[in-house]
């Protein structure tokens, strides 16, 4: 193997020997990516990472002898180095699933076309899936900086972080913003959780999700925060409280209407190549509660956060971030970090403490 061009090994997993085919060709085209072999169920995925040689494994959720969701757990006990990333067709069932295998390790998920004609001309599925072996094996690519630019800004390294002053006077948030993406379910289950379920203020969550996925993860965040956490509605009242989820294929916005805060969901054109996306929201929240925003990014592959975080600094809200450590992915919280627009950058376990003293006292 050539030292210069690095590969990251996938072992793909489906039942279907065309999907296999159909995928390992998408991702060998790429120099940076190899597929070790292709296996037809979870059992034999199992036993194909003693081998050793496995970085990413693509997991298919419904399979005969051994499922996706039963292999998931004996793959990761066995090498917890693994990448897991599931795949599965757009329905509620399979929704409900990944956000299981998200709970029990998964490092992602990604859905399939619906039938081999539309994976062959699949070629956002495509894009999208080699984005995800990439950016969660960067350790094998050498993490090669790129040059900069306003659609890729610099990541710098966490022990050059510069953190924004905290103001001297501040008054307490009312209303806590969040944005995730990849790794994002296992860190906001882990956030909302720390917050003992207290939460003075309304809760705007986006998370880079498709439909069904979103409402299956506002239902489990509501179990495990102890909190009511719902999909977003056009028009709904904001409730301190309470969780709002934006829904997926939708961007999510905060607008004042008869003196009362709602929201609002379009289908305006997608950002950072995601709708939702986390800037819309920002930055209409920053409109709104000028200096009395919180805003939490979570782990998560990309840059989307960090124009709209632009706009929550410049009307006197605060910022903090997940760090490189914790996070699945540093993409998202690394690009507001770096940027210096950040008054924190802590552990996933910090973060709710953090908040939580920051909403009670304003800090």
């Amino acid at each position: 193997m050539n030292s210069n061009n690095p590969i990251i090994n996938v072992l793909i997993v489906d039942d279907s020997a065309v999907v296999r085919g159909l995928i390992s060709k998408m991702i060998s085209n790429d120099p940076n990516v190899a597929v070790v072999d292709t296996v037809a169920n979870g059992l034999l995925a199992v036993k194909r990472v003693d081998r050793g040689d496995v970085d990413i494994v693509v997991l298919d959720i419904e399979m005969p002898v051994m499922d996706g969701l039963t292999a998931l757990p004996q793959i990761l006990e066995k090498y917890p180095k693994i990448k897991v990333i599931m795949a599965s067709t757009l329905t509620m069932k399979n929704a409900e699933i990944s956000l299981r295998a998200l709970e029990a390790g998964a490092a992602d998920y990604i859905t399939k076309p619906s039938s081999s004609r539309e994976m062959t001309g699949g070629k956002d599925f495509q894009h999208e899936l080699l984005e995800k072996i990439k950016n969660l094996a960067p350790g094998k690519l050498g993490r090669a900086p790129q040059p900069a630019s306003a659609a890729h800004p610099k990541i710098i390294p966490t022990a050059e972080i510069v953190l924004r002053p905290q103001a001297a006077v501040r008054s307490k948030p009312r209303i806590l913003v969040v944005g995730s993406s990849t790794g994002g379910p296992q860190a906001l289950f882990t956030f909302f959780k720390g917050l003992n379920g207290k939460l003075p203020v309304p809760a705007l969550i986006t998370q880079h999700m498709p439909p069904n996925f979103t409402k299956i993860l506002a239902q489990h965040l509501s179990k495990s925060a102890g909190l009511p956490a719902d999909e977003a509605q056009d028009g709904e009242l904001l409730r301190a409280g309470h969780i709002y989820v934006a829904p997926g294929d939708y961007h999510m916005r905060v607008e004042e209407v008869d003196a009362a805060k709602k929201i609002t969901l379009n289908q305006g054109p997608p950002e950072n190549y995601c709708r939702p996306a986390v800037n819309p929201m920002l930055r209409s929240v920053a409109e709104l509660y000028g200096s009395n925003v919180l805003v939490v990014i979570l782990t998560g592959m990309g840059y989307d956060g960090m124009k709209g975080g632009e706009d929550i600094v410049a009307a006197g809200g605060t910022i903090i971030a997940q760090d490189e450590a914790t996070s699945v992915v540093w993409g998202m919280p690394g690009a507001v970090a770096s940027a210096g627009l950040c008054t924190a950058v802590l552990p996933i376990d910090e973060l709710a403490p953090y908040v939580a003293e920051f909403m009670d006292k304003g800090i």
